[in-house]
């Protein structure tokens, strides 16, 4: 095997765990031990630069990051990185000193954005400093899109979202609320040099094969409009006995919200088995835990109305059987089931609608109606029109949406700059610099410490309850946060070993907690090398680091896997063969690129 080639930037990164999961390759570490050290408007900052809405995401984000989590492997709860999100933006000060600050010299060129969610929001933000004219254009009264229109308050409170927004809009976006584009046509034809389309999905699967699915329709509501309708107040209430079909998180607010408006006797009924619904587990105990059951293996067959009033729904039982690893619903054979209701809403995933996009403007569509977007460059075949968010590639999440945005926008600044949009894109700001203070003292806290998961502490349930708008979620103290964020690993703090210093003591696998230092000799295959490990490296996702030939002809390995970032190593070679570095990776950003717009 050759040696790791550490100078290759994206090696150290896919060991820094949580930020290569995160699709907008957040400096997770980084802003947790600033946390940590007190410095929670430094650590907003980071996140804004990266995620775009620190505030947002600190309450509602998926979380990719948590499952990749390197604690995880140690005991059984990730950090709560997420949460500690919100820890920055609860406890940060005056952050709009550090944002750019217009009015910006103009460039001359003007972008249109259809859709206010994240993917346009974070175009705006990247392109604006540079000096763009952006046009927003949404048909909702306000910006956010479906972080606005989807996510209930009592997740994400007005007031944080409108701030978020508006530290965007202020920039000196030009803004169409209330502005439905029916002709991607006429934008075309008026003087945009380019437009991106963050439209999302908007449109709620239905269940229109289903019997008695006309008759019924007053009481049977698409779970995304029915969610909107209620973020503006045009629903407040509804009946007492409700059924939410579906097993997203969709179907999560959906319960939880009519549990608020009136409903006494919610519950939620789901195709799958519990263990795979879609929905993320947290989301799926908060429902629970706000007495709401959740139904698994029942399959809708009919909706059930009586002198023209829906009475209930029938359901037919199914187990889920598994061949060649591809799952498939078998009836039980048991009776159908039948559930009393007053109104039912309709979870089961969205889709993306263009109408109002013609088909004669050189973009390409696939056979699911989607259009043809490239993967890198977020471009469609038409080179003045780029997607992104849910509109690119379908339903996914915000922070999907707002890494999305970022290439999106660099895409546009090369478009109008007459660059090439796959050769000239920006490589990512890369760092890597000594952590060392002392014999034994290093630039960062490398104690690990053995607490679990703090819990994070929520409002009473009979008070959430009465009131649609008050937030379950009361976030984490500052020093719960402090204790939480001290259970960071600090995985971007790499140990790196230079050879030409070791003398072969072994005293760093003498010491290493985990084993995860091997001295041995050189093998062809890396499975090999694997296998014969001090500990066998088995996680295939997790890289070797591999050092070069030795004096003895041994050769040093690491499994990346299982290593705790403690320095012990470091602070037990008498030779100072190894060092701990942090190394700092952060994706370039439209707003960070020189001006070089051609006008």
């Amino acid at each position: 095997m050759k040696p790791t080639n550490i100078n290759n930037p994206e090696y150290f990164h896919q060991v820094v765990d949580c930020q290569y999961a995160c699709p907008s390759h957040t400096p997770v570490p980084e802003y947790i031990r600033l946390i940590a050290a007190g410095k929670f408007t430094e650590a907003y900052m980071v996140n804004w630069d990266s995620n775009v809405f620190p505030g947002v995401l600190g309450r509602t984000c998926d979380r990719p990051c948590e499952p990749a989590c390197r604690r995880g492997r140690v005991e059984e709860e990730p950090v709560a990185i997420c949460r500690l999100k919100r820890v920055a933006a609860d406890n940060k000060e005056d952050v709009k000193q550090y944002m750019p600050q217009g009015l910006f010299a103009p460039n001359g060129k003007k972008i249109a954005l259809v859709g206010g969610g994240p993917a346009s929001l974070t175009v705006a933000r990247d392109l604006a400093p540079l000096g763009y004219e952006i046009h927003l254009f949404d048909e909702q009264p306000a910006g956010g899109g479906f972080m606005r229109s989807q996510i209930p308050s009592f997740r994400l409170p007005e007031t944080v979202l409108n701030e978020e927004v508006g530290y965007i809009l202020n920039l000196g976006i030009h803004t169409h609320f209330n502005h439905y584009v029916r002709s991607l046509k006429e934008l075309l034809q008026s003087d945009y040099d380019a437009v991106f389309v963050g439209s999302g999905a908007p449109r709620g699967r239905d269940l229109l094969e289903l019997p008695g699915r006309n008759e019924g329709d007053a009481n049977i509501h698409i779970g995304i409009n029915w969610l909107a309708s209620v973020a503006f107040e045009h629903t407040k209430k509804i009946g007492k006995r409700v059924l939410v079909l579906g097993g997203g998180n969709t179907a999560m607010d959906c319960c939880r919200t009519a549990r608020r408006l009136g409903g006494e006797s919610v519950k939620v009924l789901v195709r799958s088995p519990f263990e795979e619904m879609k929905a993320s587990p947290w989301e799926k105990e908060d429902a629970i835990h706000e007495d709401i059951p959740i139904i698994d293996n029942h399959v809708p067959k009919s909706f059930v109305v009586k002198e023209g009033q829906l009475i209930g729904m029938t359901f037919e039982k199914v187990k889920a059987e598994y061949v060649d690893n591809k799952r498939k619903l078998v009836p039980t054979g048991e009776p159908e089931v039948f559930y009393e209701v007053d109104d039912v809403l309709i979870a089961i995933g969205q889709e993306n609608s263009f109408p109002w996009i013609e088909r004669d403007l050189g973009i390409e569509f696939d056979k699911w109606n989607m259009p043809l977007v490239n993967e890198t460059t977020y471009c469609s075949t038409n080179e003045k029109v780029f997607f992104g968010g849910d509109a690119a590639f379908g339903p996914k999440n915000v922070i999907t949406a707002v890494a999305q945005g970022h290439q999106a926008a660099i895409s546009i600044h090369l478009y109008c700059s007459e660059m090439n949009l796959k050769t000239d894109r920006p490589a990512p700001f890369v760092n890597l610099h000594n952590m060392k203070m002392g014999i034994h003292e290093w630039g960062y806290d490398n104690n690990v410490v053995t607490d679990q998961r703090y819990v994070v502490p929520q409002a009473s349930k009979t008070e959430t309850l009465r009131d649609r708008k008050k937030e379950v979620e009361l976030g984490f103290d500052v020093m719960e946060g402090f204790k939480e964020a001290q259970r960071c690993l600090n995985c971007d703090v790499q140990t790196v070993f230079t050879e030409s210093k070791c003398i072969e003591c072994d005293a760093c696998v003498d010491i290493c907690p985990t084993s995860c230092i091997t001295f041995t000799t050189n093998e062809e295959n890396e499975s090999d090398i694997r296998n014969k490990l001090k500990v066998p490296a088995t996680n295939l996702s997790q890289p070797l680091y591999i050092s070069d030939t030795l004096p003895t002809k041994r050769i040093m390995v690491k499994d990346e896997n299982v290593c705790l970032h403690c320095s012990l190593c470091a602070e037990r070679c008498p030779t100072a063969a190894w060092d701990m570095k942090q190394f700092y990776y952060n994706v370039t950003k439209a707003m960070g690129m020189k001006n070089e717009v051609i006008g």
